[in-house]
């Protein structure tokens, strides 16, 4: 993305505010042992919509979305340190969040029409003109949309990732790269009750 330096500033209190509903979220996840995401948006919606209201409804299921992603990848990847056979009748570790932890959008929070995208910030919309040939712009239309991802690079550019899937395809199990390997990501710390 060629954002400007004041649009710069404003993902990243996006991104920092994200991270702020997801560490809210993360103790009731340590708590419950619940990471479902029909479960937990149950469990914790309302009150992080409270805690929250600058982030918005959709981000705060967002946020939600993101946390039981995490979840799945931290407790339930057979390779992780942190599988739930592995850690038996231990409490589970605390996840945090970094502020450089991603941001996920869907269609209600992100939308390009005409070269122009358009997504929700904590202080509203902001828009990017986008060069896409017409083939790509008709595949974000067409195709089944599974993740928007905004991350900053090492570069401190931010970039979005699009992942579409085939709306003829079978569904999958499992997000896009989650099942791969059971690398923690670098943006989530890991605490040990002891």
């Amino acid at each position: 993305m060629n954002a400007s330096p004041e649009q710069a500033a404003r993902l990243q209190a996006l991104q920092q505010g994200f991270a702020r509903v997801c560490n809210a979220l993360a103790p009731l996840v340590q708590q419950t042992r619940v990471w479902n995401r029909v479960a937990l948006h149950h469990l914790a919606y309302r009150q992080l919509r409270e805690q929250f209201p600058e982030m918005g409804s959709q981000m705060v299921c967002n946020a939600i979305y993101s946390v039981s992603r995490t979840c799945r990848m931290v407790f339930q990847h057979p390779a992780s340190p942190f599988h739930l056979s592995r850690l038996g009748d231990k409490p589970l570790p605390l996840l945090r969040f970094a502020d450089s932890c991603p941001v996920y959008f869907d269609r209600h929070t992100l939308s390009l029409k005409a070269g122009q995208l358009s997504m929700f910030t904590l202080d509203g919309r902001m828009r990017f003109q986008l060069a896409l040939q017409a083939q790509d712009e008709a595949l974000f239309h067409e195709r089944k949309l599974r993740e928007i991802v905004l991350a900053r690079g090492a570069d401190g550019v931010y970039g979005l990732s699009f992942f579409l899937a085939d709306p003829d395809a079978p569904p999958e199990g499992a997000a896009p790269a989650e099942g791969r390997d059971a690398e923690i990501p670098e943006y989530v710390m890991v605490e040990e009750t002891v």
